[in-house]
């Protein structure tokens, strides 16, 4: 598998897991999907969960329960920067060792289907 296939998949799966979610004009998903060499799809769709709650926890840290309550849809509502990426991608470990994946691709010459 080439590289390029790899990266495009990871952007694939990006795209599909941030379809509902309100994206800054800075976050360049390729860029994203290059960061996330060696993460499973899994871990992908952590790190976007991860991304997808950094700018409303920002905006609710230090506020009570009522004035967290009392906040327009708006203020709380808030796009997804860049830097939430790469932030979120740095707290999100890869579930999965290189060495696994090197053992996983052995499997997959010897045993699996072409």
């Amino acid at each position: 598998m080439s590289y390029g296939f790899l990266v495009d998949s990871r952007k694939q799966l990006l795209q599909l897991n941030l379809r509902d979610v309100k994206l800054a004009e800075d976050v360049d998903c390729s860029y994203v999907a290059r960061l996330l060499d060696g993460y499973s799809g899994a871990d992908i769709t952590n790190v976007c969960r991860d991304a997808a709650m950094m700018s409303m926890r920002r905006r609710i840290a230090g506020l009570t329960p009522e004035e967290i309550r009392s906040l327009p849809k708006e203020e709380v509502d808030l796009p997804v920067t860049q830097q939430d990426f790469i932030e979120a991608i740095n707290k999100t470990g890869k579930s999965v060792s290189k060495q696994d994946l090197v053992k996983y691709e052995k499997w997959m010459r010897e045993f699996g289907s072409t």
